[in-house]
């Protein structure tokens, strides 16, 4: 596993994000990752990919419930 090189603007939106989820910057980003389905097409990404073990462990593969906190956000 590797962490991600953050711009600033990404760093201090996620920031801004967990606070609003009263949360960490970690279940924020995570919040968002559930959310890409409902705006990228699933399957470009799957066809695009280049490790196919992790299937069941991707939000393109498998459904995941959105935090309460972030729900109530989109609001």
């Amino acid at each position: 596993m590797y962490g991600p090189n953050l711009s600033v603007l990404a760093s201090v939106s996620i920031r801004r994000l967990a606070w609003a989820m009263e949360s960490n910057m970690g279940k924020a980003i995570d919040a968002l990752v559930i959310c890409l389905p409902q705006h990228i097409n699933a399957e470009k990404v799957c066809n695009a990919c280049k490790d196919n073990s992790k299937c069941t462990a991707c939000i393109f593969k498998a459904a995941a419930t959105t935090p309460p906190k972030f729900a109530e956000l989109r609001k």
